[in-house]
């Protein structure tokens, strides 16, 4: 278990950043207009515009219209194929295969795969956290020290009729123990098409300014794919806009919008890669017992330690997290508390 956690601190010591971006900072006494008149949730930086910043505040959401490149997407989509038919295996990447998929029938191909996400090993699929048109984008509501907390390739599969190619509609907060919340963002890009018919992001605008609410598994008759929590007691009578969007454009938004996804009524697979990051200087906090969304650390971390076979009294949720954070631009300050911590805890063994 000791040769396991080593080689988990290694790949997050290692990890190297990108260069940061260069620029004068703007004016910080630029009027919001709205709450006390001043920005929360974005950065002074030339890259946005006022109206930009104004709109993502307002709304907890921005889009940048073909901002990644067709040469990387389709390097993303083709290293998907590769992972999905077994052609390249990557060291502590998770598959998941849609919850309406048989056992029997786990095929390995991309037509199975609903998600893979933990690919910080596979320098692929992992660039994509490292493109400065993203960083330079989310510099804007992170600052300039920022690392990647969870990176995604989402395969949403052709619905087979029952509901199950969708998301409930959710927070991404109840997963992450990194605050503070208006300093994490996930950047979302489609690599392909997105529309209603084969399942875009659905968004509610300014519930980013609520709290972290209850979430638990829908009560769907089809089934839910595992970890697809999803906000109790959700109002679908609520006005929600539809996220349609062409290969390249990518949203940026906070991870306490509620947002999900409609099912997939067409006969391709609907393909997307994300990731949440994070300031440098963000701080790990523990999640009380007593939390309403506690079942979902313990679901989390109870997944990790069965796919590692670490140990439960090695690794804490906290630890979980630390191992799957990356630099990748400016300085991450908790690493040098990452390491200490590790010291001491091989130290007692």
């Amino acid at each position: 278990m000791a040769d396991r956690l080593t080689t988990l601190m290694n790949h997050v010591i290692n990890s190297q950043p990108t260069k940061t971006l260069q620029f004068e900072p703007a004016s910080q006494t630029q009027a919001y207009g709205g709450e006390g008149g001043r920005f929360r949730y974005t950065q002074d930086n030339p890259r946005l515009t006022l109206e930009q910043r104004q709109f993502y505040e307002e709304n907890g959401y921005l889009v940048i219209k073909k901002l990644v490149a067709q040469e990387h997407i389709d390097k993303y989509r083709s290293r998907f194929v590769q992972i999905c038919n077994g052609k390249v295996r990557v060291p502590g990447i998770s598959i998941v295969h849609d919850v309406s998929v048989a056992k029997s029938d786990f095929i390995p191909s991309e037509r199975t795969v609903t998600k893979i996400q933990d690919f910080h090993q596979d320098k692929e699929l992992f660039s994509y956290c490292h493109l400065p048109e993203v960083l330079d984008y989310t510099e804007c509501f992170t600052g300039p020290d920022i690392v990647a907390v969870h990176a995604m390739f989402i395969n949403k599969l052709p619905d087979p009729g029952k509901g199950t190619s969708r998301h409930p509609m959710h927070q991404d907060l109840i997963y992450f123990p990194v605050r503070p919340a208006d300093r994490v963002v996930c950047s979302w890009t489609a690599l392909q098409p997105v529309n209603r018919q084969n399942g875009c992001l659905v968004v509610l605008p300014g519930s980013h300014k609520g709290e972290l609410l209850e979430h638990g598994y829908p009560e769907w008759k089809g089934g839910v794919n595992l970890a697809y929590f999803g906000v109790k007691d959700y109002d679908p009578s609520i006005s929600r806009v539809h996220l349609e969007m062409e290969a390249g454009d990518t949203v940026f938004f906070h991870p306490l919008l509620i947002h999900g996804s409609g099912t997939n009524s067409t006969e391709d697979c609907r393909k997307s890669i994300s990731c949440h990051f994070a300031t440098g200087d963000m701080t790990y906090v523990d999640i009380d017992p007593t939390d309403p969304n506690y079942h979902v650390t313990k679901a989390t971390l109870e997944t990790y330690l069965k796919k590692t076979g670490i140990d439960r009294g090695l690794i804490s949720h906290q630890d979980l997290w630390r191992f799957k954070v990356r630099l990748v631009r400016g300085k991450d300050h908790n690493r040098r508390n990452i390491q200490d911590d590790f010291r001491k805890r091989m130290a007692r063994q």
